[in-house]
């Protein structure tokens, strides 16, 4: 039987020239993830429907932990801040006229 004329890219799905080294519809090559042995995968490459998302981003980036014990001085000093710049303008307006 002789080799077939045409086969299908697995990322668009239409049929490409059996020598071709790039589909001619979408541009996918062996190094962009077209490859000979594109029946073997559906051209996606997502987790599987038992991926953990927060055990993944656990493992990858650690533990995120949040300091709430500065949080709050940041809050005090932004108040402070304002209260200055609020009696410093109401100086201003009052007595340098």
């Amino acid at each position: 039987m002789p080799p077939p004329r045409t086969f299908e890219c697995s990322v668009c799905g239409k049929d490409i020239p059996a020598k071709a080294k790039a589909c001619p519809h979408c541009g996918a090559c062996e190094k962009s993830g077209w490859n000979e042995e594109s029946d073997a995968t559906d051209g996606l490459d997502l987790p599987d429907d038992d991926f953990d998302y927060e055990k993944f981003t656990a493992e990858e980036f650690g533990q995120s932990r949040k300091k709430r014990g500065k949080e709050w001085l940041w809050w005090v000093t932004a108040l402070i801040l304002l209260i200055v710049i609020a009696a410093t303008t109401a100086y201003n307006m009052l007595f340098q006229q």
